[in-house]
């Protein structure tokens, strides 16, 4: 079977991770009017499900790290199942945490294998490409997993929705083991060894760039179902339309990211694609009861926001290459505290100040992401100019001796 196909499937197993979590914020009315709990309260499951992500992930695969890759991302799923089964029959909000909790498990385990295998497996200069294609998995879960868990939750009530996804990640299980080649775990390194990386300022100056970009994101978009029926004036029976749409957007943004990283560099694609970013969520507080004008807002918004993702997750790969794995595992749990961050920072927003507050609570995270991104695309520049200078040094020595 061909590389292509290969990842095709990584990302389609990336999907099924990303509908999991993303999928309450498309009904976190129905959860909050089931449970009896607050939006903000309920907006906690997302905050839950990206700590437990975020903390629990590193270890895990530091772990796994001498391990057929196949074999983990086997065994990944059957737990990321195992949460989504409890979630359909274990009743009440104290359950559904755990179940939240044992989804993340599983989840974390997935996205970075199924990121290490298809950036091992890309062809040579396609790598971008690539870890595109996976993410771009994970964000389709905003285009099919959220407007259709949506509809179904409107028919089949809310839980229904972890039933069809447990049903999916066995069917997931049983495609891996039959079309992904055993694949060459790495040299396991220690925990501590992994977060000596943050050591390094290039590192960290990259990871505090997905922290407030992604969290400038999630601010707003946790709370989005809600703020679009209430301060948008989007009404309820075209809600999924919408975000059906805003899904669609995600992911030519995420692919667009993919192709201009490979063309025009990570520098332009990740500051272009969050300026971009920042004047919507502005517009976004300012244009109300206009269908039309916060729809396309809407599409901008995620167009701009998730052409980020794979630059970053490109840029953090090629940061130390010799530690691309490591990175892109550390990547995925800054994401994930970014998500919590987000979704939980928005929360007190939400009961303290106003629901019209998190687009500008968002946008100034974003623009704090743009500020780190220019810092480190000079240092970057700076370094490489010094190595030359060092090459021409070299060079003209050689040619006196």
């Amino acid at each position: 079977m061909s590389n292509t196909i290969q990842i095709y499937i990584l990302a389609i197993v990336s999907f099924l991770v990303g509908t999991s979590e993303y999928i309450i914020s498309g009904i976190l009315d129905s959860i909050s009017e089931s449970l009896g709990i607050t939006i903000a309260a309920a907006g906690q499951f997302i905050t839950i499900f990206s700590l437990v992500y975020a903390i629990f992930t590193p270890i895990l695969m530091a772990l796994t790290a001498g391990m057929d890759r196949r074999k983990v991302m086997i065994y990944s799923l059957g737990l990321f199942t195992l949460g989504n089964i409890f979630a359909f029959v274990l009743p009440g909000y104290e359950l559904f945490i755990i179940s939240r909790m044992i989804m993340a498990l599983g989840a974390g385990m997935v996205v970075v294998t199924a990121l290490t295998i298809a950036e091992k497996n890309a062809s040579k200069g396609k790598q971008g490409s690539a870890i595109a294609t996976v993410v771009m998995g994970f964000t389709a879960s905003l285009i099919i997993g959220v407007p259709l868990g949506r509809m179904v939750s409107d028919v089949f009530g809310w839980k229904a929705v972890f039933a069809g996804i447990s049903l999916l990640g066995l069917l997931a299980m049983v495609v891996i083991s039959l079309t992904i080649p055993k694949t060459q775990g790495d040299k396991p390194v220690p925990l501590l060894q992994q977060l000596t990386l943050l050591k390094k300022p290039s590192v960290a100056r990259g990871l505090a760039i997905t922290f407030f970009w992604l969290g400038g994101y999630s601010v707003a978009y946790t709370y989005l179902s809600p703020y679009l029926l209430n301060i948008s004036g989007v009404s309820d029976n075209l809600l999924s339309g919408v975000l059906l749409i805003f899904g669609i957007a995600s992911l030519v943004g995420s692919k667009f990211g993919g192709f201009s990283t490979d063309r025009l560099g990570v520098r332009f694609t990740l500051i272009s694609g969050m300026t971009l970013h920042i004047i919507m969520l502005v517009l976004l507080s300012l244009v109300t009861h206009s269908y039309v004008g916060v729809l396309i807002i809407l599409v901008l918004w995620s167009f701009a926001a998730w052409s980020s993702g794979p630059t970053q997750q490109y840029h953090l790969a090629t940061i130390v290459p010799e530690s691309s794995g490591v990175l892109l595992g550390l990547n995925q749990s800054m994401m994930q505290l970014a998500m919590a961050a987000g979704a939980g920072i928005g929360g007190i927003f939400v009961e303290k100040v106003s629901l019209s507050s998190i687009t500008w609570l968002g946008a100034s995270g974003v623009a704090i992401a743009i500020v780190l991104a220019t810092v480190a695309s000079r240092s970057t520049s700076k370094k490489v100019g010094e190595s030359n200078v060092v090459q021409n040094q070299d060079f003209k020595v050689s040619m006196r001796e």
